[in-house]
């Protein structure tokens, strides 16, 4: 089974009790995908040629597993042809073997604004919700996290972290494809909880800050990244249908608002670390993501502003403790 070690770690971290569901869920949530498109992505994966990498670095800007001598130009190439049939590649970059893979976001560039702001990982368990392709979960396990684990429902995004994870088998990692909506109401004692980029999708934000603590042990820090409007008061923006052509965003609050829903949700000691706007150098079209982003997305005659006049994304980091 591929989650054994991580069932062990659970056990070994006072989490049998979810070790012991996962026994059954996963089993069931595999044996019940119905997409069309996820036996050929997995047959990507199977294959992906097996190369052995001769270094790991998950601490630079570039999640790089491997060096370009441990494979030929051949081989390289067929790694890419592959992985781009896992495409579009949102979160990055990686770099495979010397073949770099620029992701349509350079996700280095939020983790830098994040990681010298944070408690230390090191030694520590790590949840990261709604993780994407896992890119952030590789950083947080270059900053020397005991384990960390991942759950997004995306099946795309697990067949990517999956195909980066057959280069590094042994790595304290794991990303599981289902939402938070699958784990437990009870018993999880995570050291760190991450959620970047899905409180706005959510309709009630403060119950999924509450779901947040109860994945948390007393003391634990959650780090919450969220769209936000330039606002002083307690007010949120409720687009009518779209936002930057993103459906499902149901409400983006002010900074003091997001603070309130943050404090309402039972935590305590909650910094603002860090407000940005962002910008087409850190979202664009890439080799790796073909479709539209950003430049897309704003008005042409006024780039602070979304295609459907309201202001342009900006984007905030907020941490706080649960007591």
């Amino acid at each position: 089974m591929q989650y054994q070690k991580l069932l062990e770690s659970l056990n070994e971290n006072s989490m049998g009790n979810w070790s012991n569901l996962l026994k059954k869920q996963i089993p069931d949530l595999f044996k019940n995908i119905n997409h069309g498109d996820f036996s050929k992505w997995l047959n990507v994966i199977r294959n992906l040629p097996f190369i052995s990498a001769s270094e790991i670095h998950l601490d630079l800007e570039s999640v790089t597993i491997g060096n370009k001598i441990d494979c030929n130009d051949e081989e390289r190439g067929y790694i890419k042809r592959q992985l781009k049939r896992l495409m579009p590649w949102r979160k990055g970059p990686y770099n495979l073997f010397g073949l770099v893979l620029d992701a349509e976001w350079r996700s280095n560039m939020k983790w830098a604004r994040l990681e010298g702001q944070i408690k230390p990982l090191k030694d520590k368990l790590v949840l990261d919700i709604g993780c994407g392709n896992g890119y952030y979960c590789w950083r947080m396990l270059g900053k020397k996290a005991k384990y960390v684990v991942g759950i997004d429902p995306s099946l795309l995004f697990y067949s990517q972290f999956r195909a980066i994870k057959k280069y590094s088998p042994n790595c304290n990692i794991d990303l599981i494809p289902f939402g938070i909506e699958s784990l437990p109401d009870k018993d999880l004692y995570f050291d760190t909880v991450f959620s970047m980029g899905v409180i706005y999708h959510r309709r009630e934000p403060i119950e999924h800050l509450r779901r947040l603590s109860k994945c948390l042990k007393s003391g634990g820090e959650i780090i919450i990244e969220s769209l936000v409007i330039d606002s002083d008061n307690l007010d949120a923006l409720i687009p009518s249908t779209r936002y930057a052509k993103m459906n499902n965003v149901w409400s983006i609050p002010s900074i003091k608002l997001l603070v309130k829903w943050i404090t309402d949700a039972g935590f305590k000691n909650t910094k603002i670390i860090d407000t940005t706007q962002t910008t087409i150098r850190e979202q664009r079209v890439t080799e790796w993501m073909q479709f539209e982003s950003l430049e897309n997305f704003l008005n042409q005659s006024d780039i602070n502003k979304t295609i459907e006049g309201y202001p342009a994304p900006i984007r905030a980091i907020v941490t706080s403790e649960k007591p």
